[in-house]
């Protein structure tokens, strides 16, 4: 286990992550882990680090842990299209270090620190997309494994957050992570509906049958009425899709979520993660 900054270390991989579908699709035993930078910030301190697995791929990430001395519960945070890491550490993730809960946020495939400008038309490849996709999904499965790897988080009190693509692979990495005991999807919803891809993103993932996987497992969404990149009936498709116990707020906004959203989804989730 991580004791404090380093250079190096390989973390062992929890046996419910390593007999879990992620290891089909390439997870090791052990993560790597390179830390890059270690800052105190309000609440506990925040690690700019990268780790892999065996794919030899390095994921930059951004790990908050607040100041306690036991274990604490912890949420991945999954960000948008074109966003970054930064995005969602430096407002979900230092909301929730104020109550108490560590956070993790990875940049996704082609973005944040691994943007590449060459790259940039890929997403309008179906397979390059198909690819970058099962690429992050792989990745995500991974940053659960390394949250529950590591000393000072609690492996049983594990959430996601995820915000309009990140929702996606947030309600695919819950379906196939049961560690993942509560959801947040932040803009989000089912996929549009007569598109030329919907069809092939569907048969990779489907939102649908990913959030009816949750099976009794917290979920929360959070949807501007007036979201035109993510539509309100997308939204609320997925909710329905969902059993029990869900919750559904519906803000005056459009795609861009307000501050109250952030206070609001960190109030919930880590009341689901510390069970009060």
């Amino acid at each position: 286990m991580v004791q404090g900054p380093t250079s190096a270390v390989f973390l062992p991989l929890p046996p419910s992550a390593a007999s879990s579908g992620a290891e089909a699709k390439g997870m090791a035993g052990q993560i790597h882990q390179k830390t890059i930078n270690t800052r105190t910030v309000t609440g506990g301190q925040e690690i700019e680090l990268e780790f892999r697995g065996s794919n030899g791929v390095s994921v930059p990430a951004l790990l908050q842990l607040p100041d306690n001395a036991e274990p604490v519960p912890a949420a991945l945070l999954l960000h948008g299209l074109t966003s970054r890491k930064e995005v969602l550490a430096h407002t979900v993730g230092s909301t929730l270090l104020r109550y108490g809960v560590a956070s993790l946020a990875i940049d996704l495939p082609l973005h944040g620190k691994r943007d590449d400008p060459r790259a940039a038309g890929s997403i309008r490849n179906p397979l390059e997309m198909v690819a970058h996709w099962r690429q992050a999904l792989r990745e995500a499965m991974l940053a659960t494994g390394y949250l529950s790897a590591r000393r000072e988080v609690d492996g049983r009190r594990l959430g996601v957050v995820g915000y309009s693509l990140g929702s996606q692979i947030a309600v695919a990495t819950a379906a196939g992570e049961k560690r993942i005991t509560a959801v947040v999807l932040a803009a989000g919803g089912d996929l549009p509906e007569g598109t030329p891809f919907t069809s092939m993103a569907r048969a990779l993932a489907d939102p649908i049958k990913g959030v009816r996987a949750l099976a009794g497992r917290p979920l929360l969404m959070i949807h501007g009425r007036s979201d035109r990149t993510v539509k309100p009936d997308q939204a609320q498709r997925l909710f329905d899709a969902a059993g029990e116990p869900k919750e559904i707020r519906w803000l005056n906004a459009g795609h861009y979520l307000p501050t109250e959203a952030v206070e609001e989804a960190a109030v919930w989730l880590s009341s689901r993660l510390k069970g009060v």
